[in-house]
């Protein structure tokens, strides 16, 4: 079984994308890290106890990787033209155990296990060579956090909640079909459209705001 661990905000760059988190949703996103073997860093906030928003984009002080950075963040130009257009929230995650029996035959379109840390902590993340999102986004990343769970339990609680997750795209046969066969419990809202956007509402302190 799989479970959706996180949504993700990719940013042109980290100080922008937590800037527009902090006008949509009115709070302030403690610190997060940096992805060593990615050449990323991020900023997250909770969303309740099982789940969490994460701001990610290219560290300008780290190295850069030999391989494909996640997320799409090597192609800057489209990231910049997503932010430009308003698809922001790009991705979202499924945690999920035996990452790489939950991919199965699967690894062109969810790539394949790497080992990622964020300070201390370690875990696995199926990243594809091209370092694309899963069907443009329309399918979740796949991490395994191993022995040590998720992140979410352990931040501070803002008083925000996810409260739906929709996920517009081409083909939303293929996106339910997909999500059946690596088990996800809960799956979001997903309606045909012509484009890949996700939609994420979020209720606050001060009422219900959108993530797009």
């Amino acid at each position: 079984m799989t479970e959706i661990d996180h949504i993700a905000v990719v940013a042109p760059d980290l100080g922008t994308g937590v800037a527009w988190v902090r006008e949509t949703l009115g709070v302030e996103m403690p610190a997060g890290g940096r992805h060593r073997e990615m050449g990323t860093h991020n900023r997250l906030v909770g969303l309740g106890p099982e789940v969490y928003l994460e701001v990610i984009a290219v560290d300008p002080e780290a190295p850069r990787p030999p391989h494909r950075r996640w997320f799409g963040l090597d192609d800057r130009d489209a990231v910049r033209q997503h932010w430009r257009e308003g698809r922001r929230l790009r991705g979202y995650v499924a945690r999920c155990t035996g990452i790489a029996a939950t991919i199965g035959g699967e690894g062109e379109t969810f790539g394949e296990p790497m080992r990622v840390s964020r300070g201390e902590r370690q875990w696995l993340f199926a990243v594809r060579p091209d370092g694309e999102l899963p069907l443009g986004g329309a399918l979740p990343c796949l991490i395994d956090w191993r022995e040590q769970g998720t992140l979410a339990p352990s931040m501070p609680d803002l008083g925000l909640r996810l409260q739906s997750l929709r996920v517009e795209t081409p083909n939303p046969g293929a996106v339910h079909a997909a999500l059946d066969a690596i088990g996800l419990a809960r799956k979001p809202d997903i309606s045909r459209g012509p484009q890949v956007r996700l939609t994420a509402t979020i209720t606050t302190p001060d009422g219900a705001r959108v993530l797009t």
